[in-house]
């Protein structure tokens, strides 16, 4: 029996992945990743340079990418009939060998390996390497500190219903905002509506090539990036610095 492993890429840059991982990847001999049809997808090119040239691929290709609204019916379906059969195969795929399995960020953070990872359980080892969430990559890269003292973070999908957004914006002292692209106009009212704007930084691919940091409020309203998270960094309790 071997088992999947299920490798946390961090927030972009390949010299951000774990000891472990990188280990892990450049002895693989089978590795899975999940791409949109016809790209390469960003955790194969995070590992581009790394993987043995004996690794087999298995690139899980999402079945569509905008063309459904999300909650719709029909998408539900489709995607859960995606995971099913990956399961399957990846499972049966770990009846004989170890399966590496490539996450970016962390795996149990917003990951779409954890859809595979609830069906896994009972029917073959899993392992997971933790990974840096991409989130820390991104306020890392614009020198800001996130949270002090006591502050509350906030992590908002920009998928939610702007009032939602405002309601958890007013709730909470510093913000980060992933799944912006085509929702970053509403994202940028509801910050606005919440007095939040001003403060707010667009990280467009944070630790990656093409990397791009830009106040929000300076940010051309169809500038939408794909790739980009939304910070907002708290200003809570902290000791005054000496004079």
């Amino acid at each position: 029996m071997g088992k999947i492993i299920c490798a946390g890429l961090g927030p972009g840059a390949p010299d951000l992945i774990s000891v472990r991982a990188d280990r892990l990847i450049r002895s693989s001999r089978h590795v899975a990743y999940f791409r949109k049809k016809g790209k390469l997808g960003n955790a194969r090119r995070i590992v581009k340079d790394m993987l043995p040239a004996n690794c087999i691929e298995y690139a899980m290709e999402y079945p569509f990418t905008t063309e459904l609204p999300f909650d719709s019916p029909e998408y539900i379906a489709r995607l859960a009939a995606f995971y099913d059969d990956w399961t399957e195969r990846l499972a049966d795929l770990a009846g004989s060998t170890d399966v590496v399995v490539l996450c970016e960020g962390d795996p149990l953070f917003y990951g779409s390996f954890m859809h595979l990872y609830i069906r896994l359980q009972g029917r073959v080892e899993v392992e997971i390497i933790p990974g840096v969430p991409g989130m820390v990559g991104c306020w890392n890269v614009t020198n800001l500190p996130m949270t002090w003292g006591d502050d509350v973070l906030a992590v908002l999908m920009g998928t939610l219903a702007e009032d939602d957004l405002v309601h958890h914006m007013y709730g909470a002292d510093a913000l980060v905002i992933m799944k912006t692209g085509c929702n970053l106009p509403k994202v940028r009212r509801a910050l606005e509506r919440a007095g939040r704007l001003e403060d707010a930084w667009l990280v467009e691919r944070g630790t990656m090539p093409g990397e791009r940091i830009a106040r929000l409020a300076e940010v051309e309203a169809a500038d939408c990036p794909y790739f980009a998270t939304v910070l907002v960094a708290g200003h809570g309790r902290r000791p005054e610095a000496a004079e």
